[in-house]
């Protein structure tokens, strides 16, 4: 999802730097990435990643990575967590 406006993000493999979410917001940006860490001074867990100094922008780093839990989902996947879900839900009424 944007970090911004929380849509999935439906680019399907490496995002391009001109990348955009529909909200405007770049989702090449360090906010998207597997390694940004929000609560740290260097905020990236990437240790030979050269610094950016606004983790809004776009930029062009290396090892950027869409972070997997802001993609969208496929419908397989969907359906299986609905699944799993609903597995759930029963066992908790009938005590399985």
């Amino acid at each position: 999802m944007c970090w911004y406006c929380g849509s999935p993000i439906q680019e399907e493999g490496v995002i391009g730097r001109s990348a955009l979410c529909f909200c405007g917001k770049s989702l090449r940006s360090c906010r998207n990435c597997t390694f940004y860490l929000p609560d740290s001074s260097g905020k990236c867990k990437e240790t030979q990643a050269e610094s950016i100094s606004d983790k809004e922008k776009s930029n062009f780093c290396d090892y950027f990575s869409v972070n997997p839990r802001f993609r969208s989902q496929t419908a397989g996947e969907k359906n299986s967590l609905v699944q799993d879900q609903a597995r759930k839900d029963f066992e908790k009424l009938f005590g399985g």
